[in-house]
């Protein structure tokens, strides 16, 4: 059997095997959480790709002129 053979629902032993490991470490309940979680980040992600970029037009704040002194 090869490594890129793919055995189930189009998932190879390399996809399975970092499954088995984050359900090692995090535990079965905790999964739907981390799910969420990073379901949330990947919507924020592409709702943040459609929108357009917000551009600053407020002029800056212009210090009040400090007399100078002229060279005679």
């Amino acid at each position: 059997m090869a490594y890129s053979e793919r055995i189930m629902f189009g998932l190879g032993v390399g996809e399975l095997l970092v499954i088995l490991v984050i359900v090692l470490l995090f535990g079965a309940s905790r999964l739907p959480e981390i799910g969420e979680g990073f379901g949330k980040g990947i919507r924020n992600f592409r709702k943040a790709l459609k929108m357009p970029d917000e551009i600053d037009v407020t002029p800056p704040e212009r210090k009040p002129d400090s007399p100078t002194k002229e060279k005679s």
